[in-house]
């Protein structure tokens, strides 16, 4: 009664619990920074389009899935079904972007333009998702194209910062995207 095979299930179970998602209602985790760079292309390339007061829907940059984002209770409950979302445990791109198609605060156009075009599933992958690398490389191309990237950063770092004042709180969890037939 109560020997040992119960303590090793109790702890499996916290175990198990731990490598899963926070719960709803709790903090999101704060993403990289990379991950506001590629809410800075969606939104650059037309890929966000709020379905309704509560819901939008985010086409990825390699355009083989649509994400599902819901945002609600005085748009601090937020579930999102792209793969950092339910895996990793932080607010994804795709909400991010929605969140500032819904006015979570203003960007420059320039930091968004600068980033349009981009396939990030694509460069993420040939960086190993080594994102500071992915980073260097997509300012490296919007220099390239005439942008200035201090401001293009300076805009990533001022969202991120927004973001974390903001405090979005975890809705429910859903299972990722699987790809458009």
């Amino acid at each position: 009664e109560g020997g040992p095979n119960q303590s090793i299930e109790v702890s499996q179970i916290t175990v198990s619990k731990s490598v899963m998602a926070s719960k709803p209602g709790e903090p999101w985790k704060m993403p990289p920074l990379l991950k506001i760079y590629e809410a800075f292309g969606a939104l650059a390339d037309g890929r966000v389009r709020l379905e309704d007061e509560s819901h939008a829907s985010v086409l990825s940059s390699d355009r083989t899935k649509t994400y599902q984002v819901e945002i609600s209770g005085e748009d601090r409950v937020i579930s999102s079904n792209d793969n950092a979302s339910y895996w990793q445990g932080y607010l994804g791109y795709p909400a991010i972007a929605a969140m500032l198609v819904r006015g979570l605060c203003p960007v420059r156009a320039e930091a968004i333009s600068a980033l349009a075009g981009i396939s990030w599933n694509e460069l993420n992958r040939s960086f190993r998702n080594d994102y500071s690398r992915t980073i260097a490389e997509v300012m490296r191309r919007a220099e390239e194209r005439g942008f200035d990237s201090t401001i293009i950063a300076a805009e990533a770092e001022a969202v991120l910062s927004k973001l974390r004042e903001f405090g979005p709180l975890r809705g429910s969890r859903r299972r990722p995207a699987r790809p458009l037939p």
